[in-house]
């Protein structure tokens, strides 16, 4: 028996069709989500994307923290965006909307429903993920990230990610709450910098600030001598993220 006679044949499989159909037609509403989303969104800038776990309840200090920080940087005139949910999500947004400037709640759906907090100014549900990710990155001129779990680590690493590959513009990107941080960074600089994974000064796409009118300060000195909207090589840039 050779190789050939091992391999085993496909049985004709009487619903391709049908599903080949299905997909074509669901770029059509993946297209549709990023259309309404852009529409929605293009007039709330400058804007923050403020991240953290969902899970953090509004009596505890990280909740406090990310209310306070949305808030400061509401009044100081940036507009606010968070997942939509509860915890630091609703925190984020309930800071902004008792402020000067816009609250934007990017929300998605999931298996396990995830309640829209009542804090938000503009309301924007998803259906997938990576679409509400690039509006994440698109609209924000800085990233604030509190302590979270998996889904807050995937919007810090790809934030760094798209910065570093020079895929996006170069945007503060401020980790708050330095004790929760400082494992991780120590295992960036002896792992990945140790072991030649990283640069050493990919370190620098990170700052860590605990005060909220430090964080707002942060944010003005990064801009201080340009406009908080990207510049027009900035803009080609964003247009192939």
């Amino acid at each position: 028996m050779t190789a050939k006679d091992k391999i085993p044949r496909s049985a004709p499989n009487s619903t391709a069709p049908k599903f080949n159909a299905r997909e074509s037609w669901r770029i059509f509403g993946i297209m549709a989500e990023f259309v309404e989303a852009t529409e929605r969104l293009n007039a709330i800038r400058p804007a923050v994307s403020i991240f953290g776990s969902a899970r953090i309840p509004a009596d505890h200090m990280y909740y406090m923290l990310a209310e306070r920080i949305a808030r400061q940087l509401s009044d100081a005139g940036f507009s606010v965006i968070s997942g939509g949910g509860p915890g630091i999500m609703e925190a984020a947004n309930k800071g902004a909307y008792f402020g000067r400037s816009p609250s934007v709640g990017l929300n998605i759906q999931l298996p396990m429903e995830q309640g829209a907090n009542p804090y938000q100014d503009i309301s924007q549900t998803f259906q997938h993920f990576f679409a509400r990710k690039f509006m994440f990155v698109k609209f924000a001129a800085a990233y604030v990230v509190l302590p979270g779990g998996f889904g807050t680590l995937d919007e810090l690493l790809e934030a760094m990610t798209l910065i570093q590959t020079k895929k996006s513009r170069r945007i503060p990107v401020i980790l708050v709450h330095g004790p929760f941080w400082q494992g991780l960074l120590d295992w960036f600089r002896d792992r990945l910098v140790a072991e030649r994974m990283i640069k050493p000064e990919d370190l620098d796409l990170v700052q860590v600030i605990d005060d909220p009118a430090q964080v707002v300060e942060a944010i003005f000195k990064h801009y201080e001598t340009r406009g908080f909207l990207p510049l027009p090589e900035e803009h080609e840039l964003m247009l192939n993220l």
